[in-house]
């Protein structure tokens, strides 16, 4: 029996469900979801191994006019991830009009010579009249394959991967059968508590804060892991750190819980909040918390 393998693209705008699309397709979360926009800041792998094939997932940050520094890097990102990969899966929310912003990542894949799937999410939202009209919108003649699917509730996954499959070309195993993704445990860290900060804070806070990892100590019967959330602004460090600091300590209970669980370990979590002005547009600072390359 032939092994297929390759690399897919999860691109879009803002908040249309890449991140809950790659968790439904691995049937486990790799990647943090919360409703507000851009909440995913890099590039995450997920690894999908079946019998016959092996299918890396990168889900990318939404694709967006930007402003800072942090966001243009953001951007930039994901249009090189199309360049790279061998399918390419342009994800929308049909419970939103398709507008420029959706035009724009159109024409930024229209001549790529390899396959590109538009991904209808969210239908389990409208009836089939509303989703025929949303399509009349598109230019369908630039994409191989259209398909509906609903990211939240699993409508259609098993059918999406059949059809990358068929696109794909016979290859190499390329990671561990066991393995779901190849970022680091820092990464993975970071990433629960700012989903955690993202999920409890107002709307002035989630696109101002990263949380950098300064420390995990791991012994026999417990992970020692420190971390710092920064922020720009000092009434921002209020919000996070909360009356009486009931904020922080209900942040970080919600993290632990979860680190606990995927770290298979009890986790002692060390929380500080810093101030930083304008650490969005300063290159030195993105390429120390990450977001930056070298």
């Amino acid at each position: 029996m032939s092994f297929k393998a390759g690399f897919v693209a999860l691109v879009g705008k803002p908040n249309v469900g890449k991140s809950t699309l790659l968790n439904s397709l691995l049937s486990q979360k790799v990647a943090i979801t919360t409703p507000k926009p851009q909440t995913t800041r890099d590039n995450i792998r997920g690894i999908l191994t079946l019998e016959d094939a092996q299918i890396i997932f990168i889900d990318t940050p939404g694709i967006h006019k930007s402003r800072q520094r942090l966001s243009a890097t953001m951007v930039q990102r994901a249009y090189d991830t199309i360049g790279d990969v061998d399918v390419v899966l342009l994800l929308v929310d049909v419970t939103k009009t398709w507008n420029k912003g959706d035009d724009v990542i159109v024409e930024s894949i229209r001549n790529l010579s390899k396959p590109k799937f538009l991904i209808l999410n969210k239908i389990d939202k409208l009836n089939k009249k509303e989703l025929i009209e949303y399509l009349e919108k598109v230019d369908q003649d630039v994409f191989d394959e259209i398909i509906p699917v609903s990211a939240l509730k699993q409508d259609n996954i098993n059918e999406l991967v059949d059809t990358i499959k068929s696109y794909l070309k016979e290859d190499v195993q390329y990671y561990p059968s066991d393995m779901i993704s190849d970022y680091p445990e820092t990464f993975l860290i970071s990433e629960i508590v700012r989903e955690k900060i993202l999920m409890n804070t107002q709307e002035e806070v989630p696109h101002s804060i990263a949380v950098q990892v300064e420390e995990v100590l791991k012994k026999e019967t417990v992970t020692y892991i420190r971390v710092v959330i920064v922020v720009e602004k000092s009434s921002q460090k209020a919000i996070v750190i909360g009356k009486g600091g009931q904020m922080l300590k209900r942040i970080a209970s919600f993290a632990r819980e979860e680190l606990e669980e995927r770290l298979k370990s009890k986790v002692y979590l060390e929380t500080f909040v810093k101030v930083e002005e304008d650490w969005r547009n300063k290159q030195s600072r993105l390429q120390e918390l990450g977001y930056w390359d070298k």
